[in-house]
């Protein structure tokens, strides 16, 4: 992160000594709360895996963070998805590649590309639907959880198969 130091200003918000019971919330949402707040464009955390921090982040209205341990990711989140807080497991890649991937997080610039504006403002309603207390009525996996009742199915897991970017034309036709 210094290397980058002469090109951005940065804020180290901190761990600053390793303490074993630092609990990584507390630095998170020091990160989170500057970024939601426009105090900072942009936010990188790191923990054991990325995960912890990445969860955490992303319960900050706001903030779109994400785990992203290959550059592809880092700089598409941003164009496409407008990302604003990079998260990096230090148990899972080494330095030069989070010097890789927070050059790329940090270049990268939104697209404002028409479908991507519609779909971030669409993530964004989410949000503050549910910050508002808006989201009533019976839950989707109520009503999943309803059909696999009529089914004998078991299974609690809901999943979705999303159409890759560039099938829009496909699903259009």
């Amino acid at each position: 992160m210094r290397r980058l130091g002469d090109n951005v200003a940065l804020f180290d918000m901190g761990a600053y000594e390793f303490d074993p019971n630092d609990d990584y919330p507390d630095y998170v949402f020091a990160v989170a709360q500057a970024v939601a707040s426009g105090d900072a464009d942009r936010g990188i955390l790191l923990c054991g895996s990325g995960v912890g921090a990445c969860v955490a982040a992303n319960k900050v209205p706001g903030v779109r963070a994400a785990v992203c341990h290959d550059t592809y990711s880092a700089h598409q989140g941003v164009e496409h998805d407008d990302l604003n807080v990079l998260c990096l497991g230090a148990r899972v890649i080494g330095v030069e590649v989070a010097t890789e991937l927070t050059v790329a997080f940090l270049m990268a610039r939104f697209t404002g590309e028409e479908r991507h504006v519609r779909r971030l403002e669409k993530v964004k309603s989410m949000e503050a639907a549910w910050s508002a207390g808006e989201l009533k009525g019976p839950s989707v996996i109520e009503e999943i959880e309803d059909a696999d009742d009529a089914s004998g199915d078991d299974d609690d897991i809901a999943t979705t198969e999303l159409p890759e970017d560039g099938d829009e034309q496909k699903l259009e036709q």
